[in-house]
């Protein structure tokens, strides 16, 4: 008999699971300190005295989406209506992140969109599943899957739509340095993925590029 699939919340939880021991503050500013020597500066001058303290606590606003349950943060929601069952879209949400694999930013703009089955959410709450999300230690094309199949799980909709263009400067200022240069990635489920006009109609709406440019990850 086959197991019954893991709910993305679920999958979610585990792949953004905290460490069994988290560091204290002491050890993440003693670690700032380490840093700094090693790049070949005394953490004792008077300009980077503070300097440990200042990181740690810009690290807990840059990653405070580890401190919020997506799912959660969805579960209010509204079904007076009055039948509306049109596409519902929020464009242009910008956000920063950062990338896990340099810890450089990635900064650009979302795009989410559903259409209702039988309830909608709030529209700030599609921003903050953006925010919530982005405020972790990421990749691009995980990102946009992430905030589509929440969304997905929790409001049920006939389908979802979620485009992201973003820069990353783990390639404009180091490697190969290449400014200018901004990613697109798309997820379409149910009805954005099915139906072709209503996919069409949905990057018509943000301004996105076409079907072809947006890789469906």
């Amino acid at each position: 008999m086959s197991s019954k699939p893991e709910p993305f919340r679920a999958i979610a939880r585990k792949a953004a699971g905290a460490p069994r021991h988290r560091p204290s503050r002491g050890d993440a500013e003693a670690a700032v300190r380490t840093l700094i020597e090693w790049a070949g500066d005394d953490p004792e001058r008077e300009g980077l005295k503070g300097t440990p303290g200042r990181v740690v606590r810009s690290f807990e606003e840059f990653f405070r989406g580890y401190d919020t349950d997506p799912v959660e943060l969805l579960q209010r929601t509204f079904e007076e209506t009055d039948g509306y069952d049109e596409m519902v879209v929020l464009k242009d949400i910008r956000f920063e992140s950062h990338c896990e694999h340099h810890m450089a930013p990635i900064i650009g703009k979302a795009h989410v969109a559903y259409l209702p089955k039988n309830r909608v959410v709030g529209i700030s709450k599609l921003a903050r599943l953006v925010e919530v999300y982005a405020r972790r230690l990421q990749i691009q094309e995980k990102m946009t899957v992430q905030i589509a199949s929440t969304l997905s799980e929790v409001l049920q909709p006939k389908g979802v739509g979620v485009v992201i263009e973003a820069a990353h400067q783990c390639m404009t200022t180091r490697g190969v340095h290449k400014p200018g240069v901004s990613m697109v990635t798309s997820h379409m489920l149910g009805a954005f993925r099915d139906d072709p006009s209503t996919r069409r109609e949905f990057l018509a709406l943000v301004g996105a590029p076409g079907s072809s440019a947006t890789g469906n990850v």
